[in-house]
């Protein structure tokens, strides 16, 4: 199966690569924003008649939350246009297609964990962007999945866990938001669960039980919760304090809860979530050996 990765420089893209020899009735295609732009169809096509591709994971975005409150337009390009693009090329080559989407598409007003059929009301302009993309997949006839998840970090790139490492080496302190609730998502787990739906897909389609999905790391956590065990995990002598959003302003308003359900992903295809902090303990071992 030959598989084009898209955004591939990215924090997924680049968990994605580092899997390749794991997966060897996979063939890849690296691609990033400067090699293949998603929105520009003439690439594409010359792209795509150049190459036999079977299956496409879109990890491209943009995902400058607060930059996309004033730069409308390109967060539109990519997140509705591109995907958009994607979806109608995947028709014609008859193409699997995994969309990866956000836990903004959420209000944040629950208190129970949302399931893939609860309604959406984005918040922000990143929100309602992914939420356009995400329609793209739902309404074609593709064999296509949108999987959403949240809090998304990684050793690579850059990202909350590296950014705490950093700056709890040259602080003594630093004070970081309690009253938002989610799970953290090692980038790895998800690009693990994404390359076994492909691996174990054959000539099934992916999409049969429903297009809809949610994955993050087990668990839950306030983002202040997040960084105690990122400097504890990482041995990092930095006092964390917490405070409240509206300590820390921002152009773009983040929903307070987007702890997502995954028993449908667990279910439907067997795939095993690790606990959060097992996660980040495998994240933060990584980065000390680089």
């Amino acid at each position: 199966m030959n598989v084009l990765v898209t955004g591939a420089n990215g924090l997924l893209g680049s968990e994605i690569k580092s899997l390749t020899d794991h997966f060897t009735n996979l063939k890849f295609f690296f691609k990033g924003s400067s090699d293949l732009n998603i929105c520009n169809l003439k690439e594409l096509d010359v792209f795509f008649n150049s190459n036999k591709i079977d299956s496409i994971i879109n990890c491209a975005a943009y995902t400058a939350v607060d930059k996309a409150e004033e730069d409308i337009l390109n967060a539109k390009k990519v997140n509705e246009e591109g995907v958009l693009n994607l979806v109608n090329i995947s028709k014609k080559i008859n193409a699997k297609l995994i969309h990866i989407s956000t836990d903004y598409v959420f209000n944040g007003e629950s208190f129970i964990p949302y399931k893939e059929i609860d309604g959406v009301s984005p918040i922000g302009v990143y929100g309602n962007t992914k939420r356009e993309g995400e329609l793209s997949v739902l309404n074609s006839d593709v064999d296509g999945l949108v999987i959403r998840t949240s809090w998304l970090y990684s050793s690579y790139g850059n990202n909350f866990v590296k950014t705490m490492l950093r700056l709890g080496e040259n602080r003594d302190e630093l004070s970081v938001i309690f009253d938002q609730v989610g799970s953290p998502t090692y980038a790895r787990d998800l690009a693990l669960a994404c390359l076994n739906i492909l691996d174990n897909s054959e000539e099934n389609k992916i999409s049969s039980n429903g297009k809809m999905y949610h994955f993050s790391n087990e668990g839950v956590a306030s983002w202040y919760d997040f960084a105690k065990a990122i400097m504890f995990i990482g041995d990092v002598k930095c006092n964390v304090k917490p405070i409240e959003t509206k300590d820390y302003p921002t152009p773009a308003k983040r929903p307070h809860f987007s702890v997502l359900n995954k028993t449908k992903i667990k279910n439907d295809f067997g795939i095993e979530i690790p606990y959060w902090r097992d996660s980040l303990t495998d994240c933060i071992s990584k980065l000390k050996n680089k």
